[in-house]
């Protein structure tokens, strides 16, 4: 990993548990710092390459006594081969129109964002977000981030990708789409959207977040191969998902 100086201290907090929102009957802490100032591009860059995630201005990453299931994963661009699957998800979207929109919460993405919520997370936090929630969300960044919109021929916005350019990649923060159209699979268009579109920037990694074994919502990630893990020694080739759990695990605990 390279080395980023930073021009001054900053400090780093450890949350209080919470069920963890991933693996039932398990709590989560996190450790935090915000992301503010001068140094606030170079904070992000290097805390990314170092495992953690950013929501709002406040970059965080799991710190669970005993449990290591958060894996911090990021998909090598050019080495990117779509399989079959993705192949036919990519040509049943073609109609889809992408397009570059500042990081600005509209009425009209909430709303998508609230179907999502309710038909994918029903029960969960991020479900009971009003509009105010959601701009915090969107609008919040000390960072370079942008939106994509997804919208058919008619204007209708059937997606939309929240994401931070990084100097060595796209770091995806948040996406939705219409839960309605079950045939576009339109969360995995959307990363091979994004490694489409860091091929472009020539950027070498789309950051996907944490991948957890245990968790069905995260099991897709590890469709995207090449995939590197964060781990102890680094960042090293997933070239085995479930061995590489294995190894992780008993590295650094259970969860």
């Amino acid at each position: 990993m390279d080395h980023i100086p930073l021009k001054r201290p900053h400090f780093f907090f450890t949350t209080a548990p919470l069920p963890c929102p991933y693996i039932a009957g398990r709590l989560e802490r996190k450790i935090v710092t915000e992301l503010n100032g001068p140094d606030a591009e170079v904070l992000h860059e290097a805390l990314s390459r170092a495992g953690f995630r950013r929501s709002h201005s406040i970059a965080y990453t799991p710190a669970c006594p005993g449990c290591s299931a958060c894996i911090p994963v990021r998909i090598v661009a050019d080495g990117f081969t779509p399989d079959r699957t993705m192949r036919r998800i990519v040509r049943a979207n073609q109609d889809l129109i992408a397009r570059h929109v500042p990081a600005r919460a509209t009425a009209e993405q909430y709303r998508l964002f609230s179907r999502y919520q309710e038909s994918r997370h029903a029960g969960g936090d991020m479900a009971l977000m009003g509009f105010y929630d959601y701009r915090s969300m969107v609008e919040d960044s000390p960072i370079d981030t942008f939106l994509v919109e997804y919208r058919q021929g008619d204007g209708t916005l059937v997606a939309a990708c929240l994401a931070d350019r990084m100097s060595d990649g796209l770091s995806a923060v948040y996406s939705f789409y219409d839960p309605d159209m079950p045939r576009r699979s339109l969360g995995t268009y959307v990363v091979n959207w994004l490694v489409e579109e860091a091929r472009e920037q020539r950027l070498p990694y789309v950051y996907l977040g944490y991948w957890i074994a245990e968790s069905r919502k995260m099991s897709y990630k590890s469709r995207f191969s090449p995939l590197e893990a964060f781990g102890p020694n680094g960042w090293h080739l997933l070239e085995n998902v479930s061995a590489d759990q294995d190894s992780c695990t008993a590295a650094k605990g259970l969860r």
